[in-house]
């Protein structure tokens, strides 16, 4: 198996786009503004809604697991993606911006 290509949260460009691959009730206790909500279950059949970038796509989740899997697969399909270290609960500890409702400590 090859190594998954990753980001840091601080490495991240403020522009970049990003997909976040958590279950709904994680994606409404906070997320990074402008990111596109595609749980991992449904991105097989949804992976015609990433958008086309000339850079590489970054997938966030919880921690970093789930989006190392994404990123895996989405490779696999020719996508250039870089998996977020750390995921959301590095984003919140960073002290990036958060949308959403919900409680941040479920991220």
């Amino acid at each position: 198996m090859s190594a998954i290509p990753t980001t840091t949260v601080t490495q991240l460009p403020d522009d970049a786009v990003l997909v976040d691959v958590r279950e709904p009730h994680e994606w409404e206790a906070g997320h990074a503004p402008g990111a596109i909500h595609i749980p991992l279950g449904e991105l097989p059949s949804r992976i015609g809604e990433l958008p086309e970038t000339d850079d590489a796509v970054a997938i966030v989740c919880r921690s970093g697991g789930r989006s190392a899997r994404a990123v895996q697969w989405l490779a696999q399909q020719g996508y250039d993606v870089v998996n977020v270290e750390g995921g959301m609960l590095e984003w919140h500890r960073t002290g990036k911006q958060l949308a959403g409702d919900g409680d941040p400590t479920i991220l």
